[in-house]
Order: structure tokens, then C-alpha cells, then sequence
């Protein structure tokens, strides 16, 4: 990969300094160091074969996280075993279309690197005269040329982390949706990349409880909406860039604060904990 970069950079000396010399005298000339600067641009990149192995060892690495029994038990209170064998396939399926998103990503943009190093290489070559000068910055040309390559690992790594991220919220997503959850307590995560800064209204989310809309404690009027409102009012974990907060999600009515529930959601909970006091009672008594 080092000597392929370093393949880059020669190659882009090589045609700077060709241009200094002769300036732009004709097409033939620019076209040909276009070919040459793209060929070596593609080689400079680890291959699509290996980075596609390399995003698929990380997104999986955060699947079998998100997944893992603690986890789930920490973001899902209530959510039980035979729902998550259950919908194993759509979290499996989840982690397949992320990794091919990814990839898609990714590629477009190399693609758009590449183009961008030719365009800024195009444009400086076309606007020095036919005979050379003897002006021109050349380290200075090479520097804002090179720029888009040379940052790319850096992106790469920037959309795998987000990447990620997204991965992680969609699997919560689908377990909290099909295992019946009620509401979600957002929880901000400061930590992120360093060019991450934490969103104001992220923030002043922590702890806040949303109800999720048409759950079943609402359809069975259950439920209402707190101060804080629905999940689907506001952006969701993961969505924005780099945000990596996330929702607890809660299951039963005796996690839900008092006022998001009904007369006739308090009336069926105090009905619950009758019977399971009278169950421990009956249980004591023999």
C-alpha cells in the first residue's frame, strides 16, 4: 500500500513538473497525464476486495455487540428470548443490506476522490501557458491535487464508524418494534470521533422518555404521550452523523412514568401487582 502511494506521488510530481516545463500546448498532453494520474490514483487504494473483508469483520464485530445477551438485556427491559430467536433473520438481514450500503458508499466515494484529484489537476495543468513558466508553485499544486487521495483512508474509516452506529440503532429498532416495546428513555453518548461534537438538542434529550406510536399499551389506550412526545417527532439515534445515542427501550407499564399512563393503564397495572401479591401470599401460605 506504501509503495502504491508513494507510485501516487511520483506520478503526480512527474506531471506537475511536466507542465511547469511545457505548459498546456496541447489536449493530447493533459489527457495523457489524466490516464496516468487516474491509474495511479486506483492503485493507491486498498483493493475493493479487501476493504470489503475488512467492513464486513467491523460492522459484524458491532452486530454480534448489539446482539449479545447483556446488551440486549441493558437496551431492551423486557423483551424476551423466544422474540429475539424469533426475528433473527431480520436482524441478521439488517447487518447483510448495512455491510452492502457500506460498501456502495464507500466506493462512491472514491469515486468522487478520484474525479476530484483529475478536476483539480485538470484545472491548475489548463491554466499554465503553452512553453511552461517558471512561476508556478509546484509543492503547493502537488499538495491541493494530492488532497482528496490522501484523506480518503481517513474518510473511510470516518463512514465505518458511522456505519456502524447506523447498524447498531436499526437492530435496536427491529427488536424494540417486533418484541412490543412501549417507549424508549434517551440516553446521549458523548464519545465519538474527534471531529464529533456533541449536538445541543442531543443532549438536552438524555433521559427524556418518547412513546413509541401505535405500540399495543396505546392502541389499547394504555398509554399517552409525556412532555417529551413520540420517537417518531424527532431524529432518531444514529441518524444524524456520527451520533451514536441511543434508546433503552422499556416493555411494561411499571417502567413508564406515572403520567404517560391512562386512568385506564393505572388501573390495569395496580390490577397486575393485586395478583402477583396475592400470588407470593398464596405461595407464603403453603
Amino acid at each position: 500500500m506504501a509503495g502504491n502511494r508513494n507510485d501516487f506521488y511520483r506520478t503526480l510530481t512527474a506531471a506537475v513538473a511536466d507542465l511547469v516545463e511545457h505548459g498546456f500546448d496541447s489536449q493530447e498532453r493533459l489527457d495523457e497525464w489524466l490516464e496516468r494520474i487516474h491509474a495511479a490514483a486506483r492503485a493507491a487504494l486498498v483493493s475493493e476486495r479487501v476493504l470489503q473483508r475488512s467492513l464486513a469483520d467491523a460492522l459484524t464485530r458491532v452486530f454480534r455487540r448489539a446482539t449479545s445477551p447483556g446488551q440486549v438485556a441493558r437496551r431492551h427491559r423486557g423483551v424476551s428470548q423466544f422474540t429475539l430467536q424469533q426475528i433473527a433473520p431480520r436482524l441478521r438481514a439488517e447487518l447483510d443490506r448495512r455491510i452492502l450500503a457500506s460498501a456502495n458508499l464507500i466506493k462512491l466515494n472514491r469515486e468522487q476522490s478520484i474525479a476530484r484529484t483529475l478536476q483539480r489537476f485538470a484545472g491548475w495543468a489548463s491554466s499554465i501557458p503553452a512553453g511552461g513558466t517558471e512561476v508556478a508553485k509546484r509543492e503547493k499544486a502537488k499538495k491541493d491535487i494530492r488532497r482528496g487521495i490522501a484523506g480518503l483512508p481517513y474518510e473511510e474509516r470516518r463512514v465505518v464508524i458511522d456505519q456502524g452506529a447506523k447498524l447498531a440503532a436499526g437492530l435496536d429498532d427491529i427488536i424494540a418494534t417486533d418484541g412490543g416495546a412501549i417507549a424508549g428513555v434517551w440516553h446521549h453518548v458523548p464519545e465519538g470521533p474527534p471531529a464529533y461534537a456533541a449536538r445541543p438538542q442531543h443532549v438536552s434529550r438524555n433521559g427524556k422518555v418518547y412513546l413509541l406510536r401505535d405500540s399495543w399499551a396505546q392502541k389499547d389506550g394504555l398509554v399517552k404521550a409525556g412532555a417529551a412526545g413520540y420517537t417518531d417527532e424527532i431524529t432518531q439515534p444514529g441518524e444524524e452523523v456520527f451520533c451514536r445515542c441511543r434508546y433503552v427501550f422499556l416493555y411494561n407499564l411499571r417502567d413508564l412514568p406515572p403520567a404517560m399512563l391512562t386512568v385506564k393503564g393505572r388501573a390495569t397495572l395496580a390490577e397486575a401487582r393485586a395478583k402477583i401479591r396475592d400470588s407470593e401470599r398464596h405461595l407464603h401460605a403453603q
